[in-house]
């Protein structure tokens, strides 16, 4: 059964697409089966895998609502190697008429992806850079939430809002959802705050932070533009090399999680 990572925070550009591209395609570069999960309607992640999102005739929007089955509106991203759940801007819609349902409107996504889950090895939710009902979705239908961030100061005071919405979820509809980590992006060891940043998040975090750190990299800036995840564009890139130490150091936690529950 395939494991559910949402990678939320509810700050924008600090490159949650990045990560779900990137992170998935490093994953199936491990022969992991990947389906990326894109619920943010400005549609990035779809684009960045290389999907037309102008021409997609069923999206997210038609799964959340139930309108179509994932398994009919998955499609391939054959330069990155895993399936795409596409989406495009009629996902703005869907929030809209999720707000105006009565009953399990948090819900839809995860029984949308109860049908396919056992197809694959990891499922990556793109989330949108807000708390809002999509949001809500991913977190409800995961088990863990992975929270991209950079080492600057607001950072962390938006980490706490996100913490407490965790905590929230946790308490009423998703028991068992957990903080997968905590991940520095866009890092340069050059500036100071960066480096305090990233102390008080190991500070407070521990384990939770990732060894693994993304640095800047135009690479990694440029491949979107291209369809590509990085390690389709410059597979020697830093910022490819940091995505495939990431998936590295997730499956090795993985099977010492497996490990210490035996």
């Amino acid at each position: 059964m395939g494991k559910i990572i949402a990678i939320a925070n509810q700050k924008g550009g600090v490159a949650k697409t990045t990560t779900c591209i990137n992170l998935g395609a490093s994953l199936a570069a491990t022969k992991r089966r990947v389906l990326l999960v894109d619920l943010d309607p400005q549609g990035n992640a779809t684009v960045g895998s290389g999907i037309d999102k102008n021409s997609l005739e069923l999206s997210s929007y038609h799964v959340l609502l139930g309108k179509a089955e994932a398994q009919a509106v998955i499609v391939r991203a054959e330069a990155a190697k895993y399936d795409v759940l596409p989406t495009n801007g009629d996902l703005t819609a869907a929030e809209v008429e999720l707000m105006n349902m009565l009953v399990a409107r948090e819900q839809r996504l995860r029984q949308a992806l109860a049908k396919v889950r056992d197809n694959y090895d990891f499922i990556l939710i793109d989330c949108p850079p807000s708390l809002n009902m999509l949001t809500l979705n991913a977190m409800v239908a995961a088990d863990s939430v992975m929270i991209p961030m950079q080492c600057e100061y607001y950072a962390l005071e938006g980490l706490s809002a996100l913490i407490n919405t965790i905590e929230e979820i946790r308490g009423s509809v998703n028991p068992h959802l957990e903080i997968e980590g905590l991940l520095r992006t866009m890092y340069d060891p050059r500036n100071n705050l960066s480096s305090d940043v990233s102390g008080q998040l190991i500070l407070h975090f521990g384990d939770k932070v990732y060894r693994t750190v993304i640095p800047r990299n135009v690479r990694l800036a440029e491949a979107p533009s291209f369809g590509l995840p990085a390690l389709a564009h410059d597979r020697t890139s830093r910022g490819a090399v940091a995505y495939l130490a990431l998936a590295g150091e997730i499956l090795r936690r993985g099977e010492q999680a497996v490990a210490a529950r035996h």
